[in-house]
């Protein structure tokens, strides 16, 4: 069986979610492949049945029908027609759709669209809501009133170049989302991310990407949030649209070809172990991981200060670093150099081989690389 069979792909990583919204799904997905999951929602969301925005929105495409109606998700569509239902207006609201042109943007949305007893126009293949716009351009929009179902996110451009087209847009905001009540777990995955204790951030939602970089900025840790989102800590979200608010300001991040959480989750087994440290350390299979060592293919969780000792030794595979110079990878260590031996003796009860580091009498400690291996001691390749 091999390590990712025995302990799965995302053993050793702890990876943030960020989701109202199929936080539950999602972390399950993560945890079945190995990974310890921080969950802090970043948003929200407005129950259909409570929102005014959405009654007032319905109330007024009842009273003027449009002739092009575009729903983007399944959840979304049913939450509105039985928000109406609850309000007394669902036969109108039926009513009202059937005698529209009924666009649905993939086969999710079909099959709501049918359990309400209304049939579809046309869908695209693609689930592209850019192929919707290229259809209803084609068409020509020119006079025609668009009622657009969102659900919980604008869509950045398509109601502008509807508009821009002629048409007179009606959205349907169903699922709004608002900052969340308890902020602190926010807070406290932008400090997770910022001291690098994440390995990966999930976005589901750019209004959530916002909210965070937004929660950030009010924090006075915008710059090192980015900086860390940037360099070290992977930002992977569910499609292109999502991601808009990260890219902004100059984040890379990564996306699944398919916008769903299962594809998602496969984009971070394939990224994050392509991102480990391996080493050969005193004639074994060394990878450094997140918060765990894979030790000839064994999962050794280890602390926090644990692995700070070890990535400050992994920089320089091989060498002596100075106690002094562990101690200012220590997290909140101060300056007391006890700290460092502390850290160390719990650091090789984690490992169960004590052989992997060396002490060095009056230097400090390296590790045990093993020259046949391919690299030298004292070799510097970081």
């Amino acid at each position: 069986m091999s390590d990712q069979q025995q302990h799965g792909p995302l053993a050793g990583f702890t990876v943030g979610v960020t989701a109202a919204r199929r936080a539950d799904e999602l972390g399950a997905l993560l945890t079945r492949r190995g990974a310890a999951v921080t969950h802090a929602p970043a948003l929200r969301i407005v129950p259909v049945s409570d929102d005014t925005e959405l009654l007032a929105a319905t109330k007024e495409l009842i009273g003027n029908p449009p002739h092009v109606v575009i729903a983007t998700t399944a959840i979304g569509f049913r939450g509105w027609v039985e928000a109406a239902d609850g309000w007394g207006h669902g036969q109108d609201l039926l009513d009202c759709l059937r005698g529209t042109e009924l666009l649905a943007r993939g086969p999710k949305v079909k099959g709501a669209i049918r359990a309400a007893g209304l049939t579809e126009e046309w869908s695209p293949d693609s689930e592209s809501m850019a192929e919707v716009l290229d259809r209803l351009l084609t068409e020509g929009v020119e006079g025609r009133r668009v009622a657009l179902q969102l659900h919980g996110e604008p869509l950045p451009g398509f109601v502008e170049a509807l508009r821009a087209g002629g048409a007179d847009v009606v959205v349907v905001p169903v699922y709004r989302w608002m900052a969340p009540e308890d902020i602190a777990p926010v807070d406290r995955l932008i400090d997770a991310t910022v001291a690098r204790a994440l390995d990966a951030v999930t976005f589901t939602s750019a209004p959530a990407a916002a909210s965070l970089l937004s929660r950030a900025r009010e924090r006075g840790l915008l710059h090192a949030l980015v900086e860390a989102l940037h360099h070290d800590v992977l930002a992977a979200c569910v499609g292109p649209v999502t991601a808009l608010p990260l890219q902004e300001h100059g984040i890379d991040t990564v996306q699944p070809e398919r916008f769903r959480l299962g594809p998602l989750v496969q984009v971070l087994c394939l990224e994050l172990p392509g991102r480990t440290r391996t080493l050969t350390v005193a004639g074994r299979r060394f990878e450094i991981r997140g918060h765990a060592v894979l030790l000839d293919g064994g999962l050794r969780p280890v602390p926090p200060a644990g692995m700070a000792l070890v990535n400050a030794l992994a920089k320089r595979p091989g060498w002596v670093v100075s106690r002094a110079d562990l101690l200012r990878a220590l997290p909140g260590a101060g300056s007391d150099e006890h700290a460092v031996e502390t850290a160390m003796a719990r650091l090789r009860t984690a490992l169960g081989a004590s052989e992997l580091i060396q002490t060095v009498v009056k230097r400090g400690y390296r590790l045990a690389l093993d020259p046949a291996a391919g690299t030298k001691y004292g070799s510097d390749d970081g």
